[in-house]
């Protein structure tokens, strides 16, 4: 399905079937990332920028589990936090870095034979905490063990929305890559919450200077060609 009638589907969706706002108020600016304060008002709306986001408050979770089977789609995500729903429907550019950051990461899998289980942007929720999302990309780290992948990868081209670390923390996720303004910030879940990182503990060896140098590049074939050479030339 195209992005375009993605778009018309979830503008369809959202007039036909108008959703309960908490009284007396959405959550405060304090709550959502600075950039996302536009969001705060009662009624959603679409952005003007590349990628199209509603924000939807007083969702009940079960509200969020039917419309998520609804819309099953790869075209559409969902961020669902304790009653606050932010549908998103990705750029074009968000999906080629997504997925030119997914096929670096599973060469360098490949050939330094680490048992990476890729599982791309399933939905992961859990009801108890009332959180739910799908990572643009996620992995386990050999057999899955847990409800849970290790490793979230997330690539951010807009700014605004729903903060991920706090829902990533309540699944237990214990690695969170974030990629935005051409870098990679890494977070390593702790006793406390997540905890700024250089380097990946899961997978260790994996250099993101130069994984960064790669993923920038606009040719997928090239760059995963360049850099399993670059891994084989290391080796």
């Amino acid at each position: 399905m195209s992005r375009g009638r993605e778009r018309r589907k979830l503008s369809v969706m959202v007039a036909a079937h108008p959703l309960p706002y908490p009284s007396p108020s959405p959550p405060p600016p304090s709550e959502l990332r600075p950039s996302a304060r536009e969001t705060s008002a009662p009624m959603p709306a679409f952005t003007n920028s590349p990628e199209e986001r509603i924000t939807l408050f007083g969702v009940p979770w079960k509200t969020y589990v039917v419309m998520r089977e609804l819309l099953d789609s790869p075209g559409l995500k969902m961020t669902y936090d304790q009653g606050t729903l932010e549908l998103l429907v990705p750029s074009d550019l968000h999906e080629i870095r997504r997925k030119s950051v997914a096929r670096l990461v599973e060469m360098f899998a490949i050939e330094r034979d680490f048992p990476l289980q890729g599982y791309g942007s399933t939905t992961f929720r859990r009801e108890a905490k009332e959180r739910g999302l799908e990572p643009d990309e996620c992995y386990f780290i050999g057999k899955k063990q847990t409800d849970f992948p290790d490793i979230a990868i997330e690539v951010v081209i807009t700014s605004g929305g729903l903060a991920k670390l706090p829902i990533y923390e309540s699944l237990g996720v214990r690695e969170v890559w974030f990629w935005e303004d051409g870098a990679f910030h890494l977070h390593a879940l702790r006793e406390g919450g997540y905890e700024p990182i250089a380097k990946s503990e899961l997978l260790p060896g994996l250099d993101f200077d130069v994984l960064t140098r790669f993923a920038q590049r606009d040719d997928q074939h090239e760059a995963v060609k360049g850099y399993r050479d670059h891994l084989r030339s290391a080796a």
